[in-house]
């Protein structure tokens, strides 16, 4: 399918000024902005930028970022998943994954998260996909935020609901690997009935297996 990007902004006002939410964004606009040094939930903060600056540069690479003047304090990725993963055997060029969502720890509890959420789906072609997020309790920031698995799940599930998420049941190993875990799916106006079954048969892959 064709990717089509559209260039969507708008401001947020937090306590440490005002932020601009913006994208997609090009990896050379990317690559020419500072980087917070409180951005590495995945690794370490040059490092992610730099895989950042590759995702945006795919044909379906999505990279929507919260800045403050010249330095990003927060993103949200889109791609393709792992072509290791269950969700990219289907054949569904349709379907992609929120890979990342991160806020530098001095700039949360701003709506950040949610207004990153917003701006992507300010698309119009974000009606095509079929959008994924899998969450996993060992990659949420449980020391830093103070709070337990199901009190983190319920911010989690709070703000991907602001971008149009719903919680999907799914037989994949990792997710039921704890209760705690799981699958959020958005489903585009545009997605045909076709995509939808086949997105059925992957997220049940073991169902005729008992």
């Amino acid at each position: 399918m064709e990717h089509k990007k559209t260039y969507n902004a708008r401001q947020l006002k937090s306590k440490n000024g005002t932020l601009l939410i913006e994208g997609p964004i090009s990896g050379d606009m990317l690559a020419s902005l500072d980087f917070h040094e409180g951005l590495v939930a995945f690794r370490p903060a040059k490092q992610q930028q730099e895989a950042l600056v590759e995702i945006a540069d795919l044909p379906e690479g999505r990279i929507i970022i919260a800045r403050e003047e010249d330095q990003v304090v927060g993103y949200v990725t889109f791609l393709y998943p792992d072509p290791l993963e269950r969700w990219s055997q289907g054949g569904l060029d349709n379907l992609i994954e929120l890979g990342a969502i991160e806020v530098a720890p001095d700039f949360r509890g701003a709506g950040v998260g949610k207004a990153l959420l917003d701006v992507s789906m300010m698309d119009d072609a974000m009606e095509d996909y079929i959008i994924i997020t899998t969450e996993y309790y060992w990659h949420w920031d449980l020391k830093g935020t103070g709070l337990n698995v199901w009190e983190y799940r319920k911010v989690m599930e709070k703000m991907m609901s602001s971008g149009g998420l719903v919680w999907y049941a799914t037989d994949d190993p990792e997710i039921t690997s704890h209760p705690a875990n799981c699958l959020m799916v958005r489903i585009g106006k545009r997605v045909s009935p076709d995509s939808i079954q086949k997105f059925d048969n992957i997220r049940f892959i073991n169902r005729f297996m008992y």
